[in-house]
């Protein structure tokens, strides 16, 4: 969503302009969040981190038609920061400090790109659930191949089927698979 239809939309009706932008970036900002607190925060800590996030977003409103761009990267500069605050207020309940010197000194020494980190993250996620979507025995077959890297062999003993056939059935459920999430976008 662009900066200018968010706006368009946000004339129509407000609160469903609100909801539109929760639902499209809700998991994009819990993988951000959760990426920056996994170490000190419980999932409480996370949602309520979240909900911040689009708190601000939602105070910013009238800022957000000003600019020319996309609302993707002006939400996920509100919610690192968030995390960030959120991640010093927490480890400092710890007794645990660190500097923001130290934090983006790591970040940059670790090579680790927090916008593309996050997008991998929000993919697992899609991947996964897609996965779950597709039914026993397959769900079962795939996670055990690709998850626990387990031969077709093991799998039928496991799972008390012959290994042709889940042979046959793990080709058959990546193919499943692939399709549906070509739906959604995502390519492999």
């Amino acid at each position: 969503m662009t900066d200018q239809e968010f706006k368009k939309h946000m004339e129509r009706s407000p609160e469903e302009c609100m909801r539109a932008v929760f639902d499209e970036y809700c998991n994009y900002v819990y993988v951000i969040a959760a990426t920056k607190l996994k170490s000190c925060g419980t999932a409480e800590d996370i949602e309520e981190c979240v909900s911040d996030v689009f708190t601000e977003v939602f105070k910013k409103v009238n800022y957000i038609g000003e600019r020319e761009g996309d609302l993707k990267g002006f939400i996920g500069v509100i919610a690192k920061r968030k995390a960030i605050d959120m991640y010093r207020k927490l480890t400092v309940r710890a007794d645990r400090t660190i500097s923001a010197d130290d934090e983006v000194l790591r970040e940059i020494s670790s090579g680790e790109n927090i916008i593309e980190s996050s997008e991998m993250s929000e993919r697992n996620y899609i991947l996964f659930n897609k996965i779950k979507e597709l039914g026993e025995p397959d769900t079962t077959i795939i996670i055990k191949q690709y998850y626990y890297n387990m031969t077709v062999a093991e799998i039928g003993k496991a799972i008390s089927m012959t290994a042709a056939a889940v042979q046959k059935r793990s080709v058959r459920a990546r193919q499943k698979l692939k399709k549906m999430l070509c739906e959604v976008g995502i390519n492999y």
